[in-house]
C-alpha cells in the first residue's frame, strides 16, 4: 500500500492570493512523483483546480449530523475568536470585521450558523473566517474518520485546528507546516489569539516543517518548541511553461517591479522610497507595485506626496498569467520585506531571467547565491542596487543567466523527497 497523507490547505491553484497555495501545489505534486498519496482537503473547490496527482475534497460537499457523540468534545475545547485584516497570512484586498468573542460553547449553545448540517465554505478570508476555521475542524473529523491515511499534514495556523481535530479521531500521528507566523504578519503587536492557536497547533504535532531556519528560529525563541521536533525544508519553484509569446511593455523605460501583497510584512514603504532616490538619478525608470493588501492606499499616498506617480503604477492583485507577463516585461525585482519566512516571487521572478534584490531577513536568502542581498531598512542600498541593475549590463547579465539556472535546480520533488522522510519517521516513531 502506498503512503497517504491527508492533508488540510485553505486554498489550493489558481485561486490563490499567496504562496501558500502554490507551495501547496508544488509539494503536492512532487510527493506524487514519490509515490506518496495525497488526500487535500480545502474549505472550497471551484472546479478548475489541477487535482490530477491529488485526491481533492471539498469541505462544502460534506454533511455531518451535530448529534453524533465524537463531535461534542471537540466542540466543547474549540472557540470562535475576533480578529483583524493583518492576521491572514495570505490576504487578498477585503479587510475583515470584528466577530463575536466567545470563550467557550457546549452542545447547549450552539451557533446554528457554524453548526448547519452543511456549510458552504467561502474559500476566502472575509468577515466569518474564524466561523469557517471553526467549521473546518468540525469537518475534518468527518473527514478523518471516513478516510485511510496514514499521517495528517496541516499547512499554517488556518487550518491547524483540523489537524488537531483528525489526530484525535483517527489517532494519527500529525505534521503541521509553518508557513508564516504571527510575528511575521503582525511585528510586535501581535493577536493572543492566534499566536494561541499557532503554539498549541506546534505542541499538538508530532514534527514541524518550517520553511526556512529564519523561521526555524523563530519557532523556537518565540513558541518554546523544541528544537528536536523541528526541520527546516525549503520551498522551491514549480517549472515555468515556456511560451514563445512576446509582451509589449508599451513604454521606452526600464521597468522595476514590487510583487506581493501590500502589507506590513513586505515592506512596501521601503521600496517607494528607493524607487523615489533612483528617480532623482534616472527618470527613465517605471516601477510598478502589484498586489493588493491593507497599505495599498496609504502607499499610493506616499507616492503622490513624492510627486513620482507619472513614474509608478499599482496593478492590484495578479493572476497568474498576469504575473507571468509582468515579470517579462520587468528589468528588475524588488522583495524589501521586513520580515519573510521564505519567499516564493523571488524565484518566479529569477526563473524568468529577471535579476533580484531580496532582504536579508527573508529565508529564501539563506539558499540563494545570485540574488543582491540588503537589510530590508536600507533604502539607499536598495536604490544603488537597483540603479547599478538598471545602468550595467554586465551585472545584470550575470545575475539574469547564473540566477535562472540557481533557481531551475529548486526543485519540488527535492523538497518532497525530505517531506516524505518526515512522514516515514513519524509513522514509525509514533
Amino acid at each position: 500500500m502506498p503512503l497517504t497523507t491527508l492533508m488540510f490547505g485553505w486554498e489550493f491553484p489558481p485561486h490563490i492570493s499567496g504562496g501558500l497555495g502554490t507551495a501547496c501545489e508544488g509539494l503536492t505534486r512532487g510527493l506524487n512523483k514519490h509515490g506518496v498519496k495525497v488526500i487535500f482537503v480545502v474549505p472550497r473547490t471551484f472546479g478548475d483546480e489541477d487535482a490530477s496527482t491529488i485526491n481533492l475534497i471539498n469541505a462544502s460537499d460534506l454533511r455531518i449530523d451535530i448529534r453524533e457523540s465524537q463531535y461534542h468534545e471537540h466542540w466543547k475545547n474549540m472557540s470562535v475568536i475576533s480578529v483583524g485584516s493583518s492576521l491572514v497570512p495570505y490576504l487578498s484586498p477585503q479587510e475583515f470585521y470584528r466577530l463575536t468573542t466567545k470563550s467557550e460553547h457546549d452542545f447547549t449553545d450552539i451557533d446554528e450558523s457554524v453548526f448547519s448540517e452543511q456549510f458552504t465554505f467561502s474559500g476566502t478570508y472575509g468577515k466569518d473566517l474564524m466561523k469557517e476555521v471553526a467549521r473546518y475542524a468540525l469537518v475534518a473529523s468527518k473527514i478523518a474518520l471516513h478516510n485511510d491515511f496514514d499521517v495528517i499534514h496541516a499547512h499554517d495556523w488556518l487550518t491547524f485546528p483540523a489537524g488537531i481535530a483528525a489526530k484525535k479521531i483517527k489517532k494519527k500521528p500529525l505534521v503541521v507546516h509553518i508557513h508564516a507566523t504571527e510575528f511575521d504578519r503582525s511585528g510586535e503587536n501581535i493577536n493572543q489569539d492566534v499566536y494561541n492557536i499557532e503554539r498549541n497547533g506546534m505542541e499538538s504535532a508530532d514534527t514541524v516543517i518550517t520553511v526556512s531556519n529564519f523561521t526555524r528560529d523563530i519557532v523556537i525563541e518565540r513558541y518554546g518548541i523544541d528544537p528536536a521536533k523541528i526541520i527546516t525544508v525549503h520551498n522551491a519553484v514549480i517549472p515555468k511553461e515556456y511560451t514563445d509569446e512576446k509582451y509589449n511593455k508599451k513604454v521606452n523605460e526600464k521597468i522595476v517591479t514590487f510583487l506581493g501583497r501590500v502589507t506590513f510584512q513586505k515592506g512596501p514603504e521601503y521600496f517607494i522610497e528607493a524607487a523615489s532616490k533612483v528617480l532623482q538619478k534616472d527618470n527613465q525608470v517605471r516601477f510598478v507595485m502589484a498586489g493588493g493588501g491593507d497599505m495599498l492606499y496609504r502607499m499610493i499616498r506616499r507616492a503622490a506626496r513624492l510627486k513620482i506617480t507619472t513614474k509608478f503604477h499599482f496593478t492590484g492583485f495578479l493572476h497568474k498569467g498576469e504575473v507571468d507577463e509582468m515579470f517579462a516585461m520587468s528589468d528588475v525585482y524588488v522583495m524589501p520585506s521586513v520580515s519573510e519566512p521564505f519567499g516564493i516571487s523571488p524565484l518566479e521572478a529569477m526563473r524568468s531571467g529577471v535579476p533580484v534584490i531580496i532582504s536579508k531577513q527573508s529565508g529564501v536568502s539563506e539558499i540563494l547565491h545570485y540574488a543582491l542581498k540588503v537589510d530590508f531598512w536600507d533604502i539607499d542600498a536598495i536604490s544603488d542596487c537597483i540603479y547599478g541593475l538598471l545602468h550595467y549590463p554586465a551585472l545584470s547579465k550575470m545575475f539574469s543567466r547564473y540566477g535562472k539556472q540557481e533557481v531551475d535546480k529548486l526543485k519540488w520533488e527535492n523538497a518532497a523527497l525530505k517531506v516524505k522522510n518526515v512522514y516515514l519517521n513519524v509513522i514509525n516513531g509514533h
